[in-house]
Formats: structure tokens, C-alpha cells, sequence
């Protein structure tokens, strides 16, 4: 990765003389390390302060960047304003996503320079994912549906929501990943008309569906997956409710490629949800960007209108969502290209009857 010299190049674009981070995916982006420090990238050359706790860590594993220790005596900011003085650099961008007020004024009193939001020429770098960040996030999508097919073979009547969670997260960490990329979701029966429902008690009985939404981290990178399947017989209304999501993401995922707008893609699997009746069930949009974090930026939403980038990792989860009834989702992850997308998910698709 080479996100340095990257982040470097776009400086002059936003009339900056260096880019101050300071959130921990910003940190990861930037270093390939997280160690909770603070960078400065300029034109020529990096600065990276992190404490005892990582220091040693640290100095084995940046490149490209100064490492220096913070202390009690001298902290990061008071190590950032030696570097800023000695630069004399004058405008610095900071991440303004990031950032809160409080942290802001204590950086603006300070730092020698003023501070200038900039948190689009991160997130306009981080949009594109390079090689080494989708070979991260392959091996993370690899180990999502590993998990898949174990909790085929654990999900029975009589099982509790949150049982299959802990069992998700468990095999999760057996499996390879580093930790969760998010806390999943289980929701059965009527618990599945919520989206982003919070697995309890609810006990998975004969006839329901179970939605599961799930992934882990690898190398720094979020992988995400859900899917639906019935615990014994489904009506034929769960089934038609079922095709019907399939469709809308083959058709999402068919519109899906680097150059269109977001709110397209977004547009081709709602079509497909409206025209069958279920417009209003669909409550979210079709897709999202993950990669350090789990939501990310650009989006495919209605209300995104920017073309999405080549490189760009999306996930692909129409859903309907009956209330007090059932839900359904299912949900890839896609990696967009000129010529269309890969879709990174492998676990199959088609209903699933335990």
C-alpha cells in the first residue's frame, strides 16, 4: 500500500501543505498500522507519533514515515507543532468527519497553522480500493461464508436468537478473523421485519425465517454478508417475498458498475421490489461501501447522484421488511469495475429450507 505518497499527491489539489489524522481508520488507511497516534503527511515526507504501548510495534512495522515517541512531557500535539514550526507549514487539513469540536479547539490552540477541513481527500482515496486492500477483503469475505455454511449446521427449532449470534461470533474468530466488523444481527420469525433488529431471546421455531447479518475483519478490512433462510416449511407467501429480494439483487447487482450513479443502482433492484407490490417494505437503501469501516462512502442510494468509482467495494442487500410478520434480506458484496462487478460472495443465494 502506498497511501502515503497518495494522500501526499492530492495536498496541492486542496491548497494544503500537509493532512493531519487522526481517527484510527485514518491511521490504518495512512500507515498500515493502528496504534492510536497522529500523522502528519506532507509533500515531502511523513510524521507518526503513537505511545510506549505501540512504539516498539510501530518502528518494525511503518514505512515511509517518521516514528517518534509521545510522552507525558511531550505529546502528540506538542510533538505536531514541533514538526508543523519546523515546515513551516501553513494550511492543514484535518478530518472533519472525524474531529469534534472539543478536539478541534484544543488542536486549533495548538498547532501553528490553520486548520482546514478536508475530510473529502481521504474519503475520495479511500472510495478505490488498491490490490492489497481487496486481497484483505477477499480473505475476509472467504471466511464470512465459511461461517455461513457452519451455522447451516447449527441452526435448529429450539435455538434462541442470541445463541446463534454468540455461535456466529465464535466461529467468526475460529475461522480467522480478527474480530467482528460489526455486532450481528439474528432475527427470526416476526423479529425479521427490523433491519437492523437486536438478536434476544426469541426462541427459532418451525416455519420461520432467520435473517443473519454477519462479517469479520482480516488485515484491517470488513467483510459483510447476510442471509434469510426458513427453519422447516416457508408459506408460499415467505417464498414469493423471498424471490422477489433475489430478483431485486440480480438486478441491482446487474446495474452495478464503476461510472454510474449510485441512486441507479439503487433504482434497478427498487424497480423491481415496487412493481411487485413491496415499495414501502423496502425501508434502506440497496448498497453501501465498506472497507476499514463497515459503512463507508460512496453509497448506492437514492440520494447519492455522483458516479461510483472504479475500485469501489459495495455491498448489495435489498430487502422487505412485512411488520409484526417477516423479513427477508440477502446480501453480497461487490467490487465495481469499467466493465461491470465482481461479486465477492460465494455462499448461495437461492432459499435455503433447514
Amino acid at each position: 500500500m502506498e497511501h502515503l505518497s497518495q494522500i501526499a499527491s492530492r495536498l496541492p489539489e486542496y491548497g494544503l501543505d500537509a493532512m493531519l489524522i487522526t481517527s484510527a481508520p485514518g491511521e490504518r488507511y495512512a500507515l498500515g498500522f493502528h496504534g492510536e497516534g497522529l500523522v502528519l503527511v506532507t509533500r515531502e515526507g511523513a510524521h507518526y507519533s503513537t505511545d510506549g504501548r505501540y512504539i516498539e510495534a510501530a518502528r518494525a512495522q511503518v514505512q515511509g514515515a517518521d516514528v517518534v515517541l509521545a510522552t507525558s512531557a511531550r505529546g502528540h500535539l506538542a510533538l505536531a507543532e514541533e514538526f508543523i514550526r519546523a515546515r513551516g507549514l501553513s494550511r492543514v487539513g484535518f478530518e472533519s468527519g472525524y474531529l469534534t469540536v472539543d478536539s478541534l479547539r484544543r488542536y486549533e490552540e495548538k498547532l501553528p497553522c490553520a486548520l482546514v477541513p478536508a475530510q473529502k481527500l481521504l474519503d475520495g482515496l479511500r472510495a478505490s480500493k488498491d490490490g492489497e486492500e481487496l486481497a484483505c477483503m477477499l480473505t475476509a469475505q472467504s471466511i464470512t461464508d465459511q461461517v455461513f455454511q457452519d451455522m447451516l449446521d447449527f441452526l435448529r427449532p429450539g435455538v434462541t436468537e442470541r445463541e446463534a449470534a454468540a455461535h456466529l461470533v465464535y466461529r467468526l474468530l475460529c475461522r480467522g478473523g480478527e474480530r467482528v466488523s460489526f455486532d450481528p444481527i439474528v432475527a427470526a420469525g416476526p423479529n425479521g421485519s427490523k433491519p437492523h433488529a437486536v438478536p434476544g431471546d426469541t426462541v427459532i421455531r418451525p416455519g420461520m425465517f432467520v435473517t443473519m447479518d454477519f462479517g469479520c475483519v482480516w488485515g484491517g478490512y470488513c467483510s459483510d454478508m447476510t442471509r434469510t433462510v426458513a427453519v422447516g416449511e416457508p408459506t408460499g407467501e415467505m417464498r414469493r417475498v423471498y424471490d422477489v429480494v433475489l430478483e431485486a439483487q440480480r438486478a441491482g447487482i446487474a446495474a452495478a458498475r464503476a461510472g454510474v450513479p449510485g441512486r441507479d443502482v439503487d433504482a434497478a433492484a427498487r424497480g423491481v421490489i415496487e412493481q411487485a407490490g413491496y415499495g414501502e417494505f423496502f425501508t434502506h437503501s440497496f448498497g453501501h461501501s465498506l472497507g476499514l469501516e463497515i459503512h463507508e462512502s460512496p453509497n448506492a442510494s437514492s440520494s447519492n447522484p455522483d458516479p461510483l468509482p472504479a475500485g469501489a467495494v459495495i455491498s448489495a442487500e435489498p430487502g422487505i421488511y412485512l411488520p409484526g410478520r417477516f423479513g427477508v434480506r440477502i446480501e453480497d458484496v461487490l467490487i465495481l469495475d469499467e466493465e461491470g462487478c465482481q461479486d465477492i460472495t460465494r455462499s448461495p443465494k437461492e432459499l435455503i429450507v433447514l
